[in-house]
């Protein structure tokens, strides 16, 4: 039985699927907007630190919805994730300590956690599975999102028995390094953002931190630090994409990647695994001979696609996409400007650092620090250079934060 046949039975058996969203910003009220006209699925708790954010959202969902529903809507985050007509909580937040904060408090009250918070997944995402695992819960990252819709082409390729050789994303623009949000405030206002999101994804770190999930889900690592970010269409894509003894760049396949010019999908680039194969790859793309080919999903519809990881999780006890054990990748956090001794360093989005994913074996040679644990009172012990990425003995980490303590667990029990 399909997905969607699932949802009209639940329909027709007056049991909808019940869900909590936590952060009702441009992406919890969109995903909130969808659910209203999805058949067997419900709102039935909305929390934002702005409660006139959660009206607005409980609102849209009740204007577009066939029957108006009572939605608990508040500004503690608490009390929908204990409210019992909530069976699954959303994490629309994409802020690492209220992820960390919400993930453990999901987990107390017995509840299936999907994440919209791709942030505190590369942070704490392996230890949180394992707990989640532990309580018979599922913990997911989510449908639309690149990291899950890459991983489900990588899965279709690697379920027909293709090599895959490349999995990655394209981004919509040139990265700028030293974006902030004041540099980003006018754009982002025009696009009903918040400045500190749009930051997030000018300088980088959000690409980053989706191909370090995407590392985490699929075993690949990045080439090189930071990745390659190559510019091309589909076809360049697969010439520059390739072995630097074929003409390409890279030193190794198995990696993951972001390619300017081909957002906003995302892309595996494979090998046929046997000549019968490989003839049929070149007869039905019709771009030739090749070795290598590229599968491509010209889209990913974001949050509008998570009621789909809802349903999975609630009917099927199933995810769209999770670490596949210990930390394969990490997004570590450098400076994005010069940072004197005894500065506050504010976190994801900010003034103080970006994100950049390296392999997580680097990250331990490096003693590097997750950007996911910067945030509350985290201080430079010395002075910073812009571009360096920072270590343990650059920052005093705030370890009074939820995130700080659950990556501190989350490396003793993932010990190298």
């Amino acid at each position: 039985m399909t997905l969607y046949q699932q949802l009209l039975d639940r329909e027709k058996e007056n049991n909808p699927v019940r869900v909590g969203v936590i952060g009702a910003g441009q992406m919890g009220y969109g995903m909130i907007s969808q659910i209203a006209g999805i058949p067997g699925m419900v709102v039935k708790g909305i929390s934002d630190i702005k409660l006139e954010n959660a009206e607005r959202a409980r609102d849209a969902f009740n204007a577009n919805s066939k029957e108006k529903v009572d939605i608990h809507v508040a500004t503690d985050f608490k009390e929908i994730v204990h409210d019992p007509e909530v069976e699954v909580l959303v994490d629309a937040t994409g802020v690492t300590e209220v992820g960390a904060q919400l993930a453990m408090e999901t987990l107390i009250a017995k509840k299936h956690l999907v994440l919209l918070n791709v942030e505190i997944d590369v942070t704490i995402g392996p230890l949180m599975k394992k707990l989640y695992d532990a309580a018979g819960l599922v913990y997911t990252g989510s449908d639309g999102d690149e990291p899950a819709v890459t991983l489900s082409l990588y899965e279709f390729a690697k379920s027909m028995g293709m090599k895959v050789l490349v999995a990655g994303k394209g981004k919509n623009n040139k990265i700028k390094l030293e974006a902030n949000p004041d540099t980003a405030r006018e754009e982002a206002e025009s696009k009903h953002m918040a400045p500190h999101m749009l930051a997030a994804f000018q300088d980088g770190t959000k690409t980053m931190a989706e191909m370090t999930l995407l590392s985490n889900a699929t075993g690949f690592i990045p080439d090189v630090t930071g990745m390659h970010g190559v510019a091309g269409d589909l076809d360049e894509t697969v010439e520059k994409l390739d072995l630097k003894e074929n003409g390409g760049v890279l030193d190794k396949f198995g990696v993951v990647e972001y390619v300017d010019g081909i957002a906003p999908g995302v892309f595996v680039i494979v090998e046929g695994q046997n000549e019968g194969v490989k003839n049929e790859m070149n007869y039905l793309l019709k771009k030739g001979e090749r070795n290598h080919h590229i599968l491509y999903r010209p889209f990913h519809l974001a949050s509008l696609e998570t009621p789909l990881t809802i349903a999975k999780a609630v009917i099927n006890h199933d995810h769209a996409i999770v670490p596949i054990g210990a930390p394969v990748s990490e997004t570590i956090a450098v400076a994005k400007r010069d940072i004197k001794a005894g500065e506050k360093i504010d976190g994801i989005g900010g003034f103080s650092v970006r994100g950049v994913i390296e392999s997580h074996k680097d990250f331990v040679e490096g003693k590097h620090i997750p950007v996911g644990c910067i945030t509350g009172n985290a201080i430079a012990k010395r002075d910073i250079k812009n571009g360096s990425a920072l270590t343990i003995d650059d920052i005093e980490l705030d370890d009074t934060t939820m995130v700080v303590k659950l990556r501190q667990l989350q490396d003793r029990i993932f010990v190298d």
